[in-house]
C-alpha cells in the first residue's frame, strides 16, 4: 500500500524538526548555504577549466535540473489529484514536502562529483586500483585469512570512487548537513555499496545497483536511514526517480548549447546531425512523422527567419521548451502508471528508459548520441579531460607519502606532533581541517574489541578516504593551482 507519510518524514540523525514543512525548509537552507554546494560554481560540466561564464558549471547545471525536477514533481501530483488519489496515498498536505524534496535532491545530485568531470572518476579509480594494493601489502604483510578478505573488501570500496557515493559522504560526514532522512534518501541514486560486487543482469535491482551509491564508511548511516523510511535492501527512494529524470532531461540540450558557445557546432550542423541520428534510430519511419524531427523542424524553420546572431537562441528556446514539456508529461505518466513499484523502490528502470519503443525515449537517445559523437569525443574536450587526468593523478602521486605512513605516525600527526617523515608531515598539514576531523571521528569509532590488524586496516582505509575527500572536493582551478604549486610548475 502506498502511504507517503512513511516516506516524507521529519526524522533525521540529530535534532528532528516537529513540522514537516519547517523540516523541508530547514533542509533547503542547509543545502543552499553549504560550502560544498557553492564549490559547484568552479567545476565545469563538460569543458574543464572553462573561463567563459556562459558555459555551464556544475552549479548552473544543478539549477536547471532543480527547475525540471520541480516541474516533474508538480506534474506527478497533478495527475494524482486528477485521479482523486491524493488522500488515499498519504499526500494530503504533503505537496510542499514532495516538491521541495525533489528540488533539493536535484541541487545535491552533483555535489560529490570531483573536479574535471566524470573523466576524473576514472583517473581516481585507476590510481587507487593500481597503487593502494602495493601500499597495503607493505603496511600489512602478514594478515590472517579473515583480515585478507576484509582488506580486499576495503580495497574494492576505495577503487570504486563515485560522485553519487561521495555525495552521501559529504551530506553525512564531511559537511554534517544533518538533512532529514527523506532528503538524503532522495539523493541516493544507486543502492549498491562500493564494496559490493556489480549485480548480474538477472538481479531484480540490476539497474538501481549498476553503480556504487555509498561507501563502506557510510554503510551504517545508510542502513539506519533505510530502516527509518521502511526501505527494503537495495530499494530506491521514490522521489529519486524524479531527480534522475530531471537530470537526464536537462542534459539533452544543455551540452548542445555549450558546444555552440564554444564554437564546436553551428545551427546548421546541429540540424543536420540530429537528422542523421534520428534516421539511424528509426530508418523505416518517415522522417516527417518522427516526434523529435517535428520539434526540430519547427524550431529550425522559425529560427531561420530571425536575425543571424539570434538564430541559434531562437532554435534552442523553442526546441528546449517543447521537448521539456513533452518529456515531463511522459515521465510523469510513467511514474504514476508504475506507482506501486516506484513507491517500493523496486522499479528497476530510469523513467526515460522504461519503454524503448516510446517516441520520447527515441528522442532522448538521438540527442544523447549526438552529444557522444560530436561533443564529448571532440578533440578540445578530450584534451581538457587529459589535462584533468594529469592533474589528479599528479596530486595523488604527490600526496602518496601520507598513505605510506604507519598508523602510529599518523596518530602523531593528528595530535599535532612531529614525525621523522618531514615530507609526509608537511603534506598532511595542507589537508582540510574539516576532513581531518571527519577522519579522526571515524577512527575513534573503530571497535576497540577488534583485533589489532583489523583496527589498523580501518584506520588506513579512513586515511585513504581523507585524501580522496580532499582531492575530490577541490574546484577545477584550485586543483590546477595545487598541482602547479607542489610540482614547482609555473605558467
Amino acid at each position: 500500500m502506498i502511504d507517503y507519510r512513511k516516506k516524507l518524514t521529519i526524522d533525521r540523525k540529530r535534532y528532528p524538526i516537529s513540522d514537516i514543512n519547517n523540516s523541508v525548509e530547514s533542509d533547503r537552507g542547509r543545502i543552499v548555504s553549504s560550502p560544498a554546494f557553492r564549490r559547484l560554481q568552479k567545476r565545469t560540466q563538460v569543458f574543464p577549466l572553462e573561463l567563459n561564464a556562459a558555459v555551464r558549471s556544475r552549479l548552473t547545471h544543478s539549477l536547471e535540473v532543480q527547475q525540471t525536477s520541480r516541474y516533474i514533481a508538480k506534474s506527478v501530483l497533478a495527475l494524482i489529484e486528477e485521479q482523486g488519489d491524493t488522500e488515499s496515498l498519504g499526500l494530503s498536505g504533503m505537496d510542499n514536502a514532495f516538491v521541495s524534496t525533489a528540488e533539493m535532491a536535484a541541487l545535491l545530485h552533483d555535489i560529490g562529483n570531483p573536479p574535471f568531470g566524470h573523466f576524473a572518476e576514472m583517473a581516481i579509480n585507476k590510481w587507487i586500483g593500481k597503487e593502494t594494493p602495493t601500499i597495503a601489502a607493505t603496511l600489512f604483510p602478514a594478515l590472517s585469512d579473515e583480515n585478507i578478505i576484509f582488506q580486499s573488501l576495503l580495497l574494492n570500496d576505495l577503487a570504486n570512487f563515485d560522485g553519487n557515493a561521495q555525495a552521501i559522504r559529504i551530506v553525512d560526514k564531511l559537511q554534517r548537513l544533518n538533512l532529514s532522512y527523506t532528503q538524503t534518501a532522495a539523493v541516493l541514486k544507486y543502492t549498491r555499496g562500493a564494496y559490493e560486487p556489480r549485480p548480474e543482469k538477472s538481479d531484480p535491482f540490476s539497474y538501481v545497483k549498476k553503480k556504487p551509491g555509498f561507501y563502506y564508511s557510510e554503510k551504517a548511516f545508510v542502513e539506519e536511514m533505510c530502516g527509518k523510511l521502511a526501505m527494503q535492501k537495495s530499494a530506491r527512494f521514490p522521489i529519486t526517480y524524479i531527480m534522475e529524470a530531471a537530470d537526464d532531461i536537462s542534459y539533452l540540450t544543455a551540452d548542445i548549447e555549450d558546444a555552440v558557445d564554444k564554437g564546436i557546432l553551428t545551427l546548421d550542423e546541429i540540424y543536420s546531425l540530429i537528422t542523421i541520428e534520428i534516421e539511424k534510430l528509426d530508418p523505416d519511419e518517415p522522417l516527417e512523422e518522427v516526434y523529435l524531427m517535428k520539434l526540430v523542424e519547427k524550431a529550425y524553420r522559425y529560427a531561420k527567419k530571425d536575425e543571424k546572431p539570434y538564430q541559434f537562441n531562437m532554435f534552442l528556446t523553442l526546441l528546449r521548451a517543447n521537448l521539456i514539456n513533452g518529456l515531463v508529461a511522459y515521465v510523469s505518466r510513467v511514474f504514476v502508471t508504475n506507482h506501486q513499484a516506484i513507491f517500493e523502490g523496486t522499479f528497476n528502470h530510469a523513467l526515460l528508459e522504461f519503454d524503448s519503443s516510446s517516441e520520447y525515449t527515441k528522442a532522448v537517445k538521438a540527442l544523447q548520441q549526438l552529444s557522444i559523437n560530436n561533443i564529448y569525443n571532440n578533440h578540445e574536450v578530450e584534451t581538457l579531460e587529459l589535462k584533468g587526468y594529469a592533474i589528479l593523478t599528479g596530486l595523488l602521486d604527490l600526496y602518496r607519502p601520507v598513505l605510506e605512513l604507519n598508523s602510529s605516525d599518523m596518530e602523531a600527526l593528528v595530535k599535532d606532533r612531529r614525525i621523522p617523515d618531514v615530507l609526509a608531515m608537511t603534506l598532511f598539514r595542507r589537508l582540510s581541517k574539516k576532513h581531518i576531523v571527519a577522519y579522526s571521528n571515524s577512527v575513534e569509532k573503530i571497535d576497540a574489541e577488534s583485533d589489532e590488524d583489523e583496527r589498523q586496516l580501518l584506520e588506513w582505509y579512513y586515511r585513504v578516504r581523507l585524501l580522496l575527500d580532499y582531492i575530490s572536493g577541490m574546484t577545477d582551478d584550485f586543483a590546477l593551482k595545487e598541482y602547479q604549486t607542489l610540482s614547482a610548475i609555473t605558467i
